[in-house]
């Protein structure tokens, strides 16, 4: 029964776009929503994990630093939409910064701080209580000490960028102000952070990358007051830059210093002006650049793109990851791979970067290792989603949003199956021909995918058209990371790079979004005399398609039949399995669809036991993966 006439939504092999600027945008409303109720970065706690209910607040010991990057990530948001909503984010950011330097009365930077007055003062502080809490009585509000080097670098970071993006005489003054009194706080210690008490919480020393970092960002926003000491400490420290890179290099141990390197080398490097000192520079930042570039970092990536210019490969990859990051859930359910993944070294470490979509949940992903296997909570901490906005609005700002990428054609997913419809988004996918001048007749001859063995094989081309081609992943392509080369009168061109899995179920829909009503069919048997009787399950009007109704038969046999693509290589038929509304539906069928290349079916019985549920949830798992969630209608 699995060779049956296709709907034309499927014929159209429709591909799913690529993450857009929407994403980020109710990723920020989210933050403004629930993250920054003391104004700093602090991420709710909900009594469940389906629940809407804050119960308290954690992570308050990183606020400063995530603040930093939130404003790093709103300044790029501005400078590349002039959005009045980023200006008020950057302005709500700046004064909570100021409020963690205002709270401990000696321009000291806090961790974090929370009015008296808070319900969650108690849990928060039971959770801190280890960094110190402090209580500045005219203010009315606590603080919590114990202020690290991460603090500094991380609000320094968005300090800069603030001060370079936005052209607000109120921001730039507001950035000034506040590196000013920091700085002078550090410099008037000694570069040891030192608490009311007089107690050392961290020091600078030793990290000559760090203290002129911070003092670039001085010269830059403050240049009358701290050009001449830049000056001199470059002279004393500049040598000494190197040595610190050179020995973290040595192991992926506290994973979250490489995002401190990072965050400080692109101050000190961006800003320099003296192209004898920047290369001075350029030997500790090529030692961290090596040690990390393939850990699949998209936040590291863009700052290589900042400070070394574009790279194809890099950039496309950055992009893909990105989409990836989309796939995970927002909250921090546990996650646990051992077993699941080769580990090297230890059970609890991969051999290879885990995929961005499968890693264990955090506050901010690319400060975290990559190989880590298992990690995470109980579900209920949402996480703010700067590890998206920052590295998003980054690709907007040095114009690599556009770079392509592989995703199904199906569901959208970063990940494809051989044999499997992928789609490739992009600018100028087909090249300028010489011959023509311009367009794309006779552009692109052929697209090869080249797998994770070093073979690369033809692919069959569905589509064409400059800013997206629809082709399918070659039989026999290795698993792991395929690149995709198009070959042709306009040149040699690598398009983008797929992350090969053996399956990676995806859903065609009506629209083409991968989001709505299957472009699916419905059959129905008549017993007494075997008839069948096949219609869609979609209709579509204006560009907008809707479910029909339908309903399981008691005494005609009534099968729905969903067409999708990364599902034949499953395992075991007993491993694809589909809820509709939460219940199961038996599956009888699930692979190759037997006449149209790359696709691929599924067949499930529908029983009277489903009437009356509505327009309700359709999920298809295949060994484990979850394909796009799509809509039937059943009366």
């Amino acid at each position: 029964m699995h060779y049956l006439a296709l709907p034309i939504a499927v014929l159209a092999v429709a591909g799913v776009a690529a993450a857009s600027q929407a994403d980020a945008l109710a990723i920020d409303a989210a933050i403004q929503a629930r993250h920054v109720p003391f104004g700093t970065i602090i991420d709710p706690v909900f009594s469940a994990p389906a629940s809407s209910q804050i119960t308290t607040y954690t992570r308050c010991g990183d606020s400063a630093t995530w603040t930093g990057h939130y404003l790093a990530a709103e300044a790029f948001r501005y400078s590349v939409t002039r959005s009045p909503d980023a200006l008020a984010n950057i302005k709500g950011a700046l004064a909570g910064l100021k409020s963690l330097v205002d709270v401990t009365g000696t321009n000291l930077l806090a961790r974090c701080a929370v009015p008296m007055s808070s319900p969650y003062f108690a849990s928060i502080s039971g959770e801190e209580q280890h960094n110190g809490i402090h209580i500045n009585s005219a203010l009315g509000t606590y603080w919590v000490g114990n202020t690290s080097r991460d603090q500094y670098s991380g609000a320094f970071f968005g300090l800069a960028i603030a001060f370079d993006m936005v052209d607000d005489a109120s921001v730039r003054t507001s950035v000034s102000d506040l590196v000013t009194r920091m700085l002078d706080f550090l410099i008037g210690h000694f570069w040891i952070v030192v608490m009311p008490d007089g107690t050392p919480s961290t020091t600078f020393l030793g990290r000559a990358d760090q203290q002129l970092s911070l003092l670039q960002v001085g010269r830059h926003v403050n240049p009358s007051k701290y050009s001449s000491v830049y000056d001199s400490n470059q002279i004393a420290l500049g040598g000494a830059v190197l040595l610190p890179i050179a020995l973290e290099v040595q192991s992926d141990s506290s994973y979250f210093k490489f995002n401190l390197d990072y965050i400080n080398f692109y101050n000190l490097i961006r800003l320099e002006t003296s192209t004898s000192l920047r290369a001075a520079f350029l030997p500790a930042y090529a030692a961290l650049r090596q040690h990390t570039q393939g850990h699949q970092n998209p936040f590291f990536n863009m700052i290589d793109q900042a400070l070394s210019g574009s790279n194809q490969d890099r950039d496309t990859n950055t992009q893909a990851m990105l989409d990836q990051w989309l796939q995970r859930p927002r909250r921090d359910p546990y996650v646990d791979l051992r077993g699941k993944l080769p580990s090297c070294g230890s059970p609890d470490e991969a051999c290879n970067p885990v995929p961005v979509a499968q890693r264990p949940t955090t506050d901010f992903l690319w400060q975290r290792d990559p190989f880590q296997l298992d990690g995470g909570g109980g579900g209920t901490v949402e996480g703010a989603g700067i590890d998206y906005l920052l590295p998003y609005w980054m690709t907007r700002f040095y114009e690599t949003a556009n770079a392509a990428a592989v995703l199904s054609a199906a569901s959208g997913t970063t990940t494809v199956a051989p044999e499997s419809i992928a789609s490739i988004y992009g600018t100028n996918l087909l090249g300028t021909p010489p011959s023509t001048g311009g367009g794309i007749t006779g552009a692109i001859l052929s697209l090869r995918v080249r797998d994770s063995a070093g073979i690369e094989r033809d692919s069959v081309v569905f589509y064409l058209s400059s800013n997206q081609i629809n082709f399918q992943i070659p039989p026999g392509t290795a698993l792991g990371e395929a690149t995709v080369t198009r070959y042709g009168s306009a040149g040699t061109a690598v398009l983008g790079t797929a992350i090969v899995q053996n399956v990676s179920p995806g859903i065609f829909t009506a629209d083409g979004s991968g989001k709505g009503v299957p472009a699916a069919l419905l059959t129905r048997v008549f017993i007494p005399t075997q008839q069948q009787s096949t219609f869609p399950i979609f209709q579509c009007a204006n560009n907008v398609c809707t479910a029909i109704p339908f309903n399981g038969g008691i005494d005609t046999p009534t099968y729905l039949i969903l067409f999708g693509t990364g599902i034949r290589n499953r395992s075991s038929l007993s491993n694809v399995t589909v809820t509709i509304n939460g219940m199961s539906a038996p599956v009888l069928y699930a692979g190759a669809q037997g006449f149209y290349t790359g696709l691929d079916q599924v067949n499930l019985a529908i029983s009277p036991g489903f009437h009356g549920l509505g327009e309700v949830d359709l999920v298809l798992t295949v060994d484990g993966q979850a394909a796009n969630t799509v809509r039937v209608n059943i009366q």
